[in-house]
């Protein structure tokens, strides 16, 4: 083995100078490398020593720790020995299982003993500061406060504590709770009692109430008295009241408040003439007449003690408590709500009581808000109101909802009813505005009623339910039977034309005949009804699109339902109304991600679709009638008659032809009511689709069908102009012609002189009939330059070969 270990040695030296070695220059650092080689060695040494030095003290250590644990050992079982047989000796047993068993009945019972010992130094507690309460409060209402301050702090802390005690000893909270409240009740009625004597020596609450010396001080010294009773009930209140809560009353107030309860129950109580349940605006004025009264009064006396009291504590926010006329309002609403509360029951199977106190209610909820600035305590969000209470808290928003519909429906039935309901009405709009049916615009007084009505509502669900439950089922009531009159008439014509063809109504339709006349202008008035009704009720959609009231009901209802989208819930948005059904009655884009929409999507464009359909029926119904009463003048031939030229030489000489006379007078009628009836965007957009068509039949069935001489070029072209002279009289200047753009450029080519051009292709000479035929059938190029020198721009050249060719002189 140690021939190994001097070989590998000898191996290890040999390699290192091997390395350190490799040349004979190397031989010059040989000393400097054996100094090296020897200070690494006495290093290493060192080292070595350090090594051995700390094995020996972590030896010694570990020994020294092994030892004093082996006499812990040895301590604690010659320890738990005697403890053994002390507990054996205590407790007289014959085993230490039986003796702990033993020791810890008895530790229960001690710890018993504590707690019942806790419970009577407690009852003795609250014993002392009831009796040191009671003891005082008459001589020194002011030392009996402290007690009972004490007292009710130690009854709130018991009943915050028993949660976590797991509900123990709930007949001890339950005693101290009660002996606090039976002891704040003799404090509240003597020191209610004390502060009613300096109202009665003030003559409250007489118009002649005065605070004069020392009653002043002594007024608030009550009101501060009362102030500090409550203390520990205003310590628990939170300086956002919860909408659902009914506020807290000050006690300085509820005492003020009893003549004046007092008061109000004799006017509004009984047979009295004043308590009328038709006419509830009597005690809800009664109330607004005691706030305008006495509301300077505690202004003036009661602010700077609640701004004192009130201005460091967690409720200096708050109205009801830091203000005098909210405190004052708040103080006068529980005798409301008693005389509300039992009125509503009586009057609910009354609709129009019903309906008239709710209005009633909402008006005055309304003149509190506004008008004196009262928000209930409930801060930003505001107070929901005497008329939320009525609807929501105690359930009577159904019975409302549906008395509200029922009026609705009646008075829309009563407008729609009378015939002269869909007359038009000329005068409600602005002469240049489509013309609505009285109709249209009574519905729509009757919806705008109905916002006024739930407008004021503070509730989302119930805003929402009024607007499809009423609002948006009489748009959809309307516009049925705006549906029903447009099929009727389409029926009405559909009968009439059988008959006219020969075949019996009677045998098509039962024997029923049309109940109203669909001939001539009769039935564009029909139509024109249907439209402007259409027309406006869409509009005014579109005008409520962008009202304050329905933008935000529209944004609360999209982040209602986008906020069901991104929880994955199918909650209902306002009471059984899904988001289906809702978006189904309002817009497609409820829940949209994308924004967009508005309430009366649906609606609007329900009533829009009519709007256009109806549109193309009253083009059709003129374009074919017009078309009809073209029949005779497509059947004259006096084109090709020849004249003296001097007879034609001012074509505006020429009379119309006759047989033109019956469809220019069809087109002015129609046209003049339809000036009158409709706005400009709407009569422009339907003369165009008739002078369209009547281009349309003069095109193919006179001047593609007939030859023309120069004479009959000129009779054609007034005639038509005469049709232009209509329109532009009507529909407006030159709209005549840029209707028939294709027309007007064939009659350029139809009236074009005969014969040459002496000039030739000079510049600016005058192009005549024989000049521009040679140029328009030479080839495509020259018809287009020719054409274009004509300034001629719809008409192709082959149309313009066409025109052309209908010049009888070219084809002799």
């Amino acid at each position: 083995m140690a021939d190994v270990q001097l070989s590998s040695q000898a191996t290890r030296v040999e390699d290192y100078l091997n390395d350190k070695l490799q040349t004979a220059a190397d031989l010059e650092g040989l000393d400097i490398l054996l100094e090296n080689v020897q200070t690494q060695q006495a290093l290493l040494k060192q080292q070595l020593l350090e090594a051995e030095k700390n094995l020996a003290e972590s030896t010694k250590a570990s020994e020294a720790h092994s030892s004093a644990l082996l006499q812990q050992a040895r301590a604690f079982k010659k320890q738990q020995a005697d403890i053994d047989r002390r507990l054996l000796i205590v407790t007289r047993s014959e085993t230490s299982d039986e003796a702990i068993e033993k020791f810890d009945a008895d530790i229960k019972a001690l710890q018993q003993l504590d707690i019942a010992t806790g419970y009577v130094e407690l009852l003795s507690e609250v014993e002392d500061l009831s009796t040191e309460a009671r003891r005082n409060f008459k001589s020194s209402p002011q030392a009996a406060l402290q007690p009972y301050l004490r007292l009710q702090k130690l009854a709130i802390a018991l009943k915050e504590a028993q949660p976590a005690a797991e509900d123990a000893a709930p007949h001890l909270v339950d005693h101290v709770e009660k002996t606090a409240q039976h002891l704040w009740k003799q404090m509240k009625d003597t020191f209610a009692g004390d502060f009613d004597n300096i109202l009665t020596r003030m003559k409250w609450p007489g118009k002649d109430v005065t605070l004069a010396g020392s009653l002043e001080q002594e007024w608030t010294e009550g009101v501060e008295k009362l102030l500090e009773l409550q203390g520990p009930e205003l310590d628990t209140q939170s300086d956002h009241v919860k909408p659902y809560e009914e506020p807290l009353v000050l006690l300085p107030l509820e005492v003020m408040v009893k003549p004046l309860d007092q008061r109000f129950q004799y006017h509004f109580s009984g047979d009295r003439p004043t308590n009328k349940l038709d006419k509830p605006e009597y005690f809800l004025s009664h109330i607004v007449g005691l706030l305008n009264n006495y509301d300077e009064f505690f202004a003036t006396y009661l602010q700077p003690i609640l701004r004192k009291r009130f201005r460091n504590s967690n409720l200096s926010m708050t109205s009801i408590f830091i203000d005098s006329t909210s405190a004052l309002i708040t103080a006068l609403l529980p005798m409301l709500r008693r005389k509300i509360f039992s009125i509503v029951p009586q009057i609910a199977k009354q609709s129009q009581l019903l309906s008239h106190f709710i209005h009633e209610l909402m008006s005055f909820d309304i003149s509190l808000r506004d008008e004196w600035g009262y928000d209930g305590g409930c801060g930003i969000d505001g107070w929901k109101g005497l008329t939320w209470e009525v609807l929501v808290k105690k359930d009577w928003f159904g019975r409302w909802l549906e008395v509200e519909k029922n009026f609705a429906l009646a008075r829309y039935q009563s407008i729609i009813e009378p015939p002269e309901s869909f007359e038009i009405d000329y005068d409600s709009v602005e002469p240049s505005a489509t013309k609505p049916t009285n109709a249209a615009i009574r519905v729509n007084d009757l919806l705008e009623t109905i916002t006024d009505r739930y407008r004021p509502l503070p509730s989302f669900s119930q805003k929402l339910r009024f607007l499809i439950d009423i609002q948006i089922a009489i748009f959809d009531l309307f516009h049925n039977r705006l549906v029903s009159s447009l099929d009727e008439y389409l029926m009405d014509t559909s009968s009439l034309m059988h008959t006219i063809q020969g075949v019996s109504a009677s045998a098509t339709r039962g024997g029923t005949k049309p109940k109203r006349s669909v001939e001539g202008l009769a039935g564009i008035e029909i139509l024109i009804r249907v439209y402007g009704s259409a027309e406006y009720l869409e509009k005014k959609m579109r005008d409520w699109s962008d009202d304050v009231f329905f933008l935000e009901l529209w944004e609360e209802l999209q982040d209602r339902a986008r906020a069901n989208a991104i929880q994955g819930q199918k909650k209902n948005l306002a009471g059984n109304m899904t988001v289906e059904h809702v978006a189904d009655k309002t817009s497609a884009a409820v829940g949209n991600e994308e924004g967009g929409g508005a309430l009366f999507d649906e609606t609007a464009g329900a009533y829009r679709r009519l709007r256009i359909r109806t549109e193309g029926i009253i083009t059709d119904t003129f374009t074919q009638q017009i078309r009809d009463s073209l029949r005779a003048y497509g059947r004259i031939n006096p084109w090709s008659a020849l004249s003296s030229p001097s007879s034609v030489n001012d074509e505006m000489n020429l009379a119309i032809s006759a047989e033109l006379d019956a469809p220019i007078g069809l087109l002015s009628s129609y046209l003049s009511f339809l000036a009158n009836a409709l706005a400009q965007a709407p009569l422009r957009r339907i003369a165009r689709q008739v002078v369209l068509a009547m281009q349309a039949f003069l095109w193919d069935r006179v001047l593609m069908h007939y030859m023309f001489s120069d004479t009959g070029a000129k009779q054609f072209a007034r005639d038509v102009r005469g049709v232009w002279e209509v329109v532009d009289r009507f529909v407006g200047v030159g709209q005549g012609e840029t209707g028939m753009r294709r027309l007007v450029e064939g009659l350029v080519l139809l009236e074009l002189k005969g014969g040459d051009n002496d000039g030739g292709d000079e510049q600016g000479a005058e192009l005549r009939l024989g000049d521009v035929e040679k140029r328009l059938f030479r080839d495509n190029e020259s018809g287009r330059e020719v054409l274009e020198e004509l300034e001629l721009e719809v008409l192709s050249e082959s149309e313009a070969r066409s025109v052309l060719e209908r010049r009888i002189e070219l084809n002799v």
